[in-house]
């Protein structure tokens, strides 16, 4: 499949040539985990249902520092669109106002006459550059072309923003997931640590016993302090994405809710083609349009250049007089201009927006590359993860049972209470373990969406 949605046209508009020349891998086609096709104005993260992560991502896509930056360079850039596009219209100049002046006697040739001289004028001066050959036009459209580029740009803020945060959002529920591991895992350990001492003072353990437990025991409560600041850092990456200052959301994201259960399938279609709503690519794209359009530009600054000036107005000695047709004066003066020589700066000119161009055209290329990239590592790390998951859920289960039953048996006299410190720390391993891939693969899928270009 050959990625050609963007096309360069030719300076002349007869030929078109597709800037990605390479087929995409055969990889990026259907695959059985990712069938179906998002919608383009679908909101990814509401398939979590996390009314948190709703009111988080609405709150930063209208906060956003960055997000409100990226909408200033829009207005910047529609700004000198407008302004290249005025260029095509004609300029009206209105001028009005009283002269008086004296002249030299010592000029004069009939003696020292001096003269006085004193009248009014009221002028309108028109202006205009007939864009034959299409400079003017050429060089407005590459202004627009850049204007369209802020705007993909700021998509393109909007989908990292979310991203973001919702990356953010499952780390610091993943981190409160293990703290709750954790915690859980310490409370039974302390429970069986009373069991050792009670069987010590029957005398039906030893001292190594219970120093055995104190020491797995107080490992794990040892691990908590790193967990905590862990949850404090992702807190403040939250409220430094929504422009708020740390501890103003607490109450939002205390609330420590359950990692999102998903493990099913994901409906990003043919990834080949929802990379074309990447907001990057596009922007790379338009990037590629503008610069084409200024060596358009370029070339046509060899042609002649028309022009079209003109005045009408009145002038009298008298203000009475002023709006009369005796005192009315005119002119009209098509002009035409060709720089014939320039010292070879046309030339430079020309080479200089060829280069551009094929710049552009290379950065393009470059956007998409990394575009497939990212969308199959991101693929790759959600199907393993889920992988991962399933069978983890089976090691804890398992833990669980082994936990259990040598728990059990040492309570009979039947096994050494190895056998208990040894399931207690795979237990924890496996549970934290499965905590940790549950994460990742949600943080795999957040970046998945933001490779596809999100919902934006």
């Amino acid at each position: 499949m050959t990625l050609s949605f963007c096309t360069l046209t030719g300076i002349n508009g007869q030929t078109q040539k597709d800037i990605l020349m390479e087929p995409l891998p055969d990889s990026f086609q259907e695959d059985e985990i990712f069938t179906q096709t998002i919608p383009e104005d679908d909101y990814w993260w509401q398939k979590f249902e996390d009314r948190a992560l709703d009111s988080l991502i609405t709150i930063a896509t209208e906060r956003n520092l960055s997000a409100l930056t990226a909408i200033t360079n829009i207005r910047i850039a529609k700004a000198g669109w407008r302004m290249a596009q005025s260029s095509l219209m004609p300029s009206l100049n209105l001028s009005a106002g009283w002269t008086r002046e004296k002249s030299s006697g010592n000029l004069s040739q009939t003696g020292d006459q001096e003269a006085w001289y004193g009248y009014f004028s009221s002028m309108l001066d028109v202006s205009w550059q007939i864009d034959v050959f299409g400079k003017i036009f050429k060089r407005a459209q590459a202004q627009k072309r850049g204007f369209q580029a802020t705007e993909e740009e700021y998509r393109a803020v909007l989908v990292t923003l979310c991203a973001e945060v919702a990356s953010n959002y499952f780390s610091l529920r993943q981190s409160q997931a293990e703290m709750k591991v954790l915690h859980e895992n310490a409370q039974s350990q302390k429970e069986i640590l009373e069991i050792t001492e009670v069987r010590l003072e029957t005398g039906f353990a030893s001292m190594l016993d219970v120093a055995q437990a104190k020491s797995v025991y107080y490992n794990t409560l040892a691990t908590i302090p790193a967990i905590q600041t862990k949850i404090d850092q992702y807190k403040n990456s939250i409220t430094t994405l929504l422009a708020l200052y740390p501890g103003s959301i607490d109450s939002l994201l205390d609330n420590a809710t359950p990692l999102p259960d998903y493990v099913e399938a994901v409906a990003v279609g043919i990834p080949a083609n929802l990379l074309r709503r990447r907001p990057d690519i596009r922007a790379a794209e338009l990037s590629v349009a503008s610069k084409a359009a200024l060596l358009g530009a370029a070339k046509r600054d060899w042609f002649p250049e028309f022009y079209l000036n003109g005045s009408i107005g009145f002038t009298s000695n008298n203000l009475n007089k002023l709006i009369r047709e005796k005192s009315m004066s005119w002119e009209i003066a098509p002009t035409m201009t060709w720089n014939l020589f320039s010292g070879g700066e046309r030339v430079y000119a020309t080479q200089e927006a060829k280069a551009e161009l094929e710049q552009s055209i290379i950065a393009f290329n470059s956007t998409v590359l990394t575009a497939i990239q990212e969308v199959d590592n991101a693929m790759t790390v959600y199907k393993n993860s889920i992988l991962t998951i399933k069978t983890l859920r089976e090691a804890v289960r398992q833990g669980e049972e082994t936990l259990s039953l040598s728990l059990e048996l040492y309570k009979q006299g039947l096994s050494e209470f190895q056998n208990v410190l040894d399931a207690q720390r795979s237990l924890l391993a496996s549970q934290d373990n499965l905590v940790q891939t549950q994460g990742y693969s949600l943080t795999a899928l957040v970046q998945l969406y933001k490779a596809l270009g999100g919902g934006w």
